[in-house]
C-alpha cells in the first residue's frame, strides 16, 4: 500500500475554509493534525463570497475577523424585485453587526495559511483521499495519493470536509437526496469603480431572456477590491427542476445590471450544484464525520455555506474531545440536528414553496410593495442569514420558531443527516 505514515489524532480531508478552520481548532485542542487537499492553495472555488456576521463572528473566534474586514466591510442586504427595494441592515441583537465579502481564492489561502502556522498541524497539498480502510463503520486508514506517491494515514480521528461533492464522503456511504430542495449556481467576476458600496446586493426576481420569473436569485457582492461578485442561483427538486442554463442567465442578469453598476465583462465564470440544508445520509460512522459543504450544511433560502462550514468545524473537534471513547455514529449527527435541525427543515420547507412556478409572481408583488413590506422584508433577509438570537423577540421571529416546530414534527420523515438510509 506504498508508505505507511505516523498515526495523526486527526485527519482532514479538503482544507477548504472548514477543513482549514477544523485544523486551527484541533491544533488549539493539542491534536497532532494532518490537512490534506486535492489542490494546490491559493486556489478558487465557486461561491458567492459573501460573509454574513455568523461567519465574520467565527473568524473573530479564529482571530483574523479583523483582518478580514479591514479591507472591506458592509452594513447588510439590500433586497430588489417586484417594483420595490428594501434595506435590511445585519441586526444589533447578533453577537456582531459586521459583514464582508472576500473571494474564494484569497479567503481559502488566509484560512490554510493560519492553520500552517501552528506546530500540531502539518500540510499536504496536492495529496487526494483516494480509498477508505474500513471495518465496519469504523474507519481504521485512508489511502492518499501525495504528489503522485501512494501513503497510507492512520488517525483516530477522520475529518471529512471536501465540499458539495464529497468525493471521500461518498466513499463512506454519504447519499445525497435530490428529492429535497438543492441549489444550482453560477458566478462570476467583475471589475467596477463601485466596489466600495457598503451593502450587498440580492435581486430577487430573477428573470430569463423570455421574461419568466426564476425559482432563485440574483445577486451582487461587492468585494472592496475594485471589482464584485455577480452570480445568480436557482432552487431545483428532481420532481421540479430548474430548466435553466445558469451561466446563460448570469450573462443576462449581469447585462441587466451592467450600467447601473458600470461592470466590466464577466470573467472566472463557474458554477455548481448545491446539497442544501442536511438532506444527505450517512454523515458519520465510529471516529469520522462530514462537515461543511460536504454533510449539506447550506442555507436553502440563501445558499450561504461558509457559516455553517465554519460552525460545523469548531462543533466537530468540540465532538472529537468530548467524545474521545464513543462511537460517533449517532451522535454527530445529533449534534448537527440539535444546532440547525429546525431552522433547516423550515427552510427547505419554504425553498420548496419557490419551486412551484406561481408562488413568486403572486408572492413578490405583496412583500415588495404591499402594506407590510417594511416589517416583512428585512425580518426575511434577518430569517434567511439565520441571524435569530435568544434576545431577538419580536413577533416575526417567535412565529419562525413555531413554525420550525411544527413543521419539524410534520415533516418528521424528511431526511436530515440520517445516520443510516
Amino acid at each position: 500500500m506504498g508508505d505507511v505514515s505516523t498515526t495523526f489524532d486527526v485527519l482532514i480531508i479538503g482544507a477548504g475554509p472548514s477543513g482549514a478552520s477544523a485544523a486551527v481548532h484541533a491544533a488549539r485542542a493539542g491534536l497532532q493534525t494532518l490537512l490534506i487537499d486535492a489542490s494546490v492553495f491559493p486556489r478558487d472555488k465557486t461561491c458567492g463570497d459573501g460573509l454574513t456576521p455568523r461567519a465574520i463572528h467565527q473568524l473573530d473566534l479564529l482571530g483574523v475577523g479583523d483582518q478580514v474586514t479591514s479591507s472591506y466591510s458592509n452594513k447588510g442586504l439590500k433586497l430588489h424585485g417586484f417594483g420595490g427595494s428594501v434595506e435590511a441592515p445585519w441586526p444589533d441583537t447578533y453577537v456582531t453587526n459586521r459583514g464582508s465579502a472576500m473571494a474564494r481564492s484569497a479567503f481559502d489561502d488566509l484560512l490554510f495559511r493560519l492553520a500552517q502556522s501552528y506546530a500540531e498541524v502539518t500540510t499536504w497539498e496536492n495529496a487526494s483521499a483516494e480509498n477508505a480502510v474500513l471495518d465496519g463503520n469504523d474507519l481504521k486508514a485512508v489511502v492518499v495519493n501525495h504528489g503522485g506517491v501512494e501513503k497510507t494515514v492512520s488517525a483516530k480521528f477522520v475529518i471529512v470536509a471536501d465540499g458539495v461533492r464529497s468525493p471521500f464522503g461518498k466513499k463512506l456511504g454519504r447519499v445525497w437526496h435530490r428529492n429535497e430542495v438543492y441549489g444550482i449556481a453560477a458566478r462570476a467576476y467583475c471589475e467596477t469603480p463601485l466596489s466600495d458600496e457598503p451593502w450587498i446586493h440580492s435581486h430577487v426576481e430573477l428573470r430569463d431572456e423570455e421574461g419568466t420569473v426564476q425559482p432563485g436569485y440574483g445577486w451582487i457582492f461587492p468585494l472592496g477590491n475594485g471589482s464584485v461578485n455577480v452570480g445568480c442561483g436557482a432552487l431545483s427538486t428532481d420532481k421540479r427542476p430548474a430548466k435553466i442554463n445558469t451561466k446563460k442567465l448570469l450573462s443576462f442578469y449581469a447585462s441587466q445590471r451592467r450600467q447601473a453598476w458600470q461592470l466590466g465583462p464577466e470573467h472566472d465564470v463557474a458554477s455548481a450544484l448545491l446539497p442544501m440544508g442536511g438532506a444527505v445520509s450517512n454523515v458519520a460512522g465510529k471516529n469520522w464525520m462530514l462537515i461543511g459543504d460536504a454533510a449539506a450544511c447550506v442555507n436553502p433560502l440563501n445558499g450561504e455555506g461558509i457559516d455553517y462550514g465554519l460552525e460545523t468545524a469548531a462543533m466537530a473537534v468540540e465532538t472529537i474531545t468530548a467524545n474521545q471513547k464513543r462511537d460517533l455514529t449517532l451522535v454527530w449527527p445529533h449534534v448537527l440536528r440539535d444546532a440547525y435541525g429546525e431552522t433547516f427543515m423550515l427552510a427547505r420547507t419554504a425553498a420548496r414553496l419557490l419551486t412551484y412556478p406561481q408562488f413568486l409572481p403572486l408572492a413578490g408583488p405583496l412583500a415588495f410593495r404591499g402594506p407590510l413590506q417594511k416589517a416583512i422584508m428585512p425580518a426575511a433577509a434577518r430569517l434567511m442569514g439565520n441571524l435569530i438570537t435568544e434576545e431577538d423577540r419580536d413577533i416575526l421571529a417567535q412565529a419562525w420558531g413555531a413554525a420550525g416546530s411544527a413543521i419539524s414534527w410534520a415533516r418528521k420523515g424528511s431526511p436530515l443527516w440520517d445516520s443510516t438510509l
